[in-house]
């Protein structure tokens, strides 16, 4: 953030970039928060207030039967994505030296994160 803020410095205006990368520090906190509370429930569902030896697929599905918990498991997990995803982005900026290499890699972050949101989606929508 504090590396975004002086880039922008002396140019007299924010560039685009800059507004990205604040609104990017936003979502975090914001998704942070979020995600400590849904992992919260999530927790104290699957591992205390059920035992996790009766954690099967016969479980799960009837769990998803009401489309409350598909979409509970489903922000978990596009949320999860989303603030893990941003956050490798933010460390490949900051240890990713090179463009080309830079460039490689948040391509590789975008279409595993990208495949594994896909998969996710379809095996909460498509689960019997």
């Amino acid at each position: 953030m504090a590396a975004a803020l002086t880039r922008g410095q002396g140019r007299g205006q924010r560039s685009s970039r800059q507004n990205f990368e604040t609104w990017a520090w936003f979502f975090m906190r914001i998704s942070g928060i979020i995600l400590f509370f849904l992992a919260l429930i999530h927790m104290y569902i699957m591992h205390i207030e059920n035992d996790v030896t009766h954690t099967t697929v016969s479980f799960v599905a009837k769990r998803w039967e009401n489309p409350w918990w598909k979409l509970f498991d489903w922000w978990l997990l596009v949320l999860g994505l989303l603030h893990g995803g941003n956050g490798l982005r933010t460390i490949i900026d900051d240890y990713v030296k090179k463009p080309f290499k830079r460039s490689v890699t948040k391509a590789l972050l975008y279409v595993v994160g990208s495949g594994l949101f896909l998969l996710g989606t379809i095996t909460i929508l498509t689960f019997k």
